[in-house]
């Protein structure tokens, strides 16, 4: 195959490979940020602790996230197809992405709240802050370099997990690699989807580390006055 042929192909797949992990990535965020900062709250003294619902919370997360990605595309083809009215292409991929993404991201949110400096959560409600003040104002903020990094680890792994979509007709670059390189034994063509494949995980994983550094070193240099105006705003 030459490569007039395959540059039409490989920028198809490029764009579909971004579609579906640009969508499952703002689902998962959406889903998964809520439910992680949940899971602190609910925690034994946390702000809203119910060891029974942080206990099932928990238990469905992880059940979740024990599910190999194969198994949970078959197991949400019926739930696919409700919501798509098909189990197979790009659209139909998203939905067990952004389903398998959102436990994933939401332990990373959990892990990442967690190291919030917790006299920062008591003086703010010394202040008179609720629940909602403490998270707006010193949960997500305190932890925003932390969350970034969740956030690029969720990217990459969707990656992965897009590939493997491709295997069962989602498109994208695993879909070449399977299609072409293995089925036809187009090997050259099968080696180019890797190599795209590792430099976009490299570009991504570089600029997720790049806003996350820069992040933390804004809140190391800041010192403690912005945190106290933070905590005069609060009350």
């Amino acid at each position: 195959m030459t490569w007039s042929e395959m540059q039409p192909l490989l920028e198809q797949a490029c764009w579909d490979t971004l579609y579906m992990v640009g969508w499952s990535t703002l689902i998962a965020v959406a889903g998964g940020l809520p439910l992680g900062i949940l899971l602190v709250l609910t925690d034994r003294g946390g702000l809203l602790q119910n060891l029974a619902a942080n206990k099932v919370i928990g238990q469905v997360v992880n059940i979740a996230r024990s599910l190999p990605f194969i198994i949970l595309m078959v197991a949400l083809m019926g739930f696919t197809r409700s919501i798509t009215g098909t189990t197979i292409g790009v659209e139909a991929a998203i939905v067990p992405l952004a389903v398998g993404a959102i436990p994933f991201f939401a332990r990373l949110v959990e892990t990442a709240v967690r190291e919030v400096d917790h006299g920062l959560v008591e003086a703010v409600q010394a202040m008179g802050g609720n629940t909602w003040t403490v998270v707006r104002k010193v949960l997500v903020p305190e932890s925003l370099p932390s969350l970034i990094s969740s956030v690029t680890t969720t990217i990459v792994a969707l990656i992965g997990y897009s590939a493997m979509a491709g295997t069962v007709g989602a498109g994208g670059l695993g879909d070449i690699a399977i299609r072409y390189g293995y089925q036809r034994f187009e090997t050259q063509l099968m080696w180019i989807t890797v190599a795209i494949l590792a430099v976009v995980i490299s570009v991504i994983q570089f600029a997720g580390d790049y806003a996350a550094r820069s992040l933390h070193r804004r809140g190391a240099h800041s010192g403690p006055a912005p945190k106290l105006r933070l905590l005069k705003a609060a009350s």
